[in-house]
């Protein structure tokens, strides 16, 4: 999540458009969850640290979950714990989007203009 972070960082802060910005905003959203709970990107930049701070608990629950579940299987290996992991990821960012689109509908404001 920290290459998707990465990735929402520079595409705000490099891009000046529309696909920039919708990038940076489904990219950050998904590696930190939190920031839908601060309410990115209609709140205050303040709270957009905190958020990102506070998501980092749920990353590492769902690293524990991944490694127990890959686990499961008398012969682990990394990669049961990758697909685990990925499984976990997919679902955030599937999530943060349709939170996003939620959010979107029930404000009747586009975030695509």
């Amino acid at each position: 999540m920290i290459v998707l972070g990465i990735v929402s960082w520079s595409a705000l802060r490099l891009g000046d458009g529309r696909t920039s910005g919708l990038l940076g905003l489904l990219a950050g959203s998904a590696a930190a969850p939190g920031l839908l709970v601060a309410g990115v990107p209609f709140a205050d930049d303040g709270r957009y640290p905190l958020a990102v701070v506070a998501s980092i608990p749920m990353w590492l629950l769902f690293g524990l979950i991944a490694s127990r579940r890959a686990t499961r299987s008398p012969i682990a290996s990394w990669r049961h714990y990758w697909f685990e992991m990925g499984c976990l990821a997919v679902a955030v960012v599937l999530g943060a989007a349709v939170a996003l689109a939620a959010a979107t509908a029930l404000l009747g404001e586009s975030l695509l203009v």
